[in-house]
């Protein structure tokens, strides 16, 4: 199996502004092995230039550059090339589709974060201080620097990533023959249903509270926005003020995706104790999140019929805030190595039917949901909360899943 890991640097001042310089150099080759491509297409002879061309030139450009690209890792270089050939195949690939295309940008500075090594010990190298209590990774034109290693690594380290984050910059280990660790069997399966008033709730009636971390910090947000909106959007230098501001932004962005992700990391470690199958309902996040689309009145030519366009906002935001599709991933990535079984299972109709596996009669109408949190049968008058009448259909149908598996 394999599996990503993440650590926080602790680099020295030196080592902030040579992994800063670093991220620039490899954003100039990037953008330089943009243009060259463009260049040549808008020639008359409308010349291909592919990854093998490029990549045969850095011999060229890191001795011309000395200073710059000859001072990192061939490897890394070779690895943003192919970043580079893998967006232009995906442009090509969706032209074909008739899709629409998005040709690749040039990145700006802010928005080219990440530089690869694509083996350890070429260019880099992992726990490069064995014989020392504190771990350590050896970048090329860095030196060795220091990592708050919270947990320990296991398989065999394949590709070793720098991100930085604001002013935060992690290392992240992909290995390879990541060993399985399973939990001893419960014999139990439970169903969950998603909501944005409970975060959950699942088929035993418990509901997981939604922490809300947008909304909780969305005063402090806005008023942090108010000050970067009063900059120019676009300008060629940034004041100190204007780079504090948009900083600031930042940062609380940045916060409140960590709080995020470490709530979904903690409710998923509790399903995946508790229970060795866990069923959810599939969930189109992107769909259920789109803006309505406009409708024209048919009678006042360039005028519009209200569409609850501000209703669905409300509730897209609300959505995007619990992060269901995050909490999804990462609850089947947790249960694939605990060797637990995580079933997604159709969701239509599961808060409309009367649920069978709690005695009920499994009649399905839209007039069951008398509110948006009770549930009561017309058929049979069972009656429940309705997010754990649709955490039950989600189990009884998870189990129909495992039964024709059986």
């Amino acid at each position: 199996m394999r599996r990503a890991y993440k650590f926080l640097l602790r680099p020295t001042a030196k080592q902030v502004q040579a992994l800063a310089e670093m991220l620039r150099d490899h954003c100039s080759l990037y953008n330089g092995a943009l243009q060259e491509r463009r260049d040549a297409y808008r020639h008359p002879s409308k010349t291909t230039v592919r990854y093998g061309d490029q990549s045969a030139q850095l011999k060229e450009i890191r001795t011309f550059d000395p200073e710059r690209q000859g001072r990192w890792s061939f490897s890394s270089q070779q690895a943003t090339l192919r970043r580079l050939d893998k967006a232009m195949r995906a442009f090509f690939r969706r032209v074909k589709a008739g899709r629409t295309p998005g040709y690749p940008r040039f990145k700006g500075s802010g928005h080219f974060d990440t530089v690869e090594f694509p083996k350890d010990g070429d260019g880099c190298r992992w726990d490069s201080t064995p014989h020392d209590r504190q771990t350590r990774v050896r970048l090329q034109g860095v030196g060795h620097i220091r990592v708050h290693q919270h947990r320990p690594v296991h398989g065999r380290v394949k590709t070793v990533s720098v991100k930085r984050e604001g002013k935060r910059w992690y290392v992240i280990l992909a290995c390879d023959d990541v060993p399985d660790v399973p939990l001893p069997a419960t014999g139990s399966i439970v169903g969950i249903d998603m909501g944005t008033v409970h975060f959950f709730t699942d088929s035993n009636g418990n509901h997981e509270e939604n922490p809300r971390f947008l909304k909780s910090m969305a005063d402090v947000l806005a008023a942090a926005q108010r000050v970067l909106d009063a900059f120019p959007k676009r300008t060629r230098h940034r004041t100190r003020k204007h780079r504090a501001a948009a900083r600031k932004v930042a940062q609380l962005h940045s916060k409140i995706q960590r709080q995020r992700l470490d709530h979904h990391h903690k409710a998923a470690n509790a399903l995946i104790t508790e229970h060795d199958a866990i069923g959810h309902e599939k969930l189109n996040t992107m769909g259920m999140t789109r803006a309505p689309a406009p409708k024209p009145d048919p009678d006042n030519a360039g005028s519009f019929l209200p569409n609850r366009a501000a209703a669905k906002a409300g509730l897209n935001r609300s959505i995007l805030d619990a992060g269901w599709g995050l909490f999804l991933r990462i609850l089947a990535n947790k249960a694939e190595s605990a060797g637990r079984r995580v079933i997604p299972v159709d969701a239509r109709n599961t808060s409309r039917t009367c649920p069978p596996s709690a005695g009920g009669c499994g009649h399905v109408s839209a007039e069951n949901r008398t509110t948006q949190a009770k549930f009561e049968c017309v058929e049979c008058g069972f009656v429940e909360n309705a997010d754990r009448v649709g955490a039950l259909n989600v189990m009884h149908r998870a189990g129909l899943v495992l039964c024709a598996e059986a």
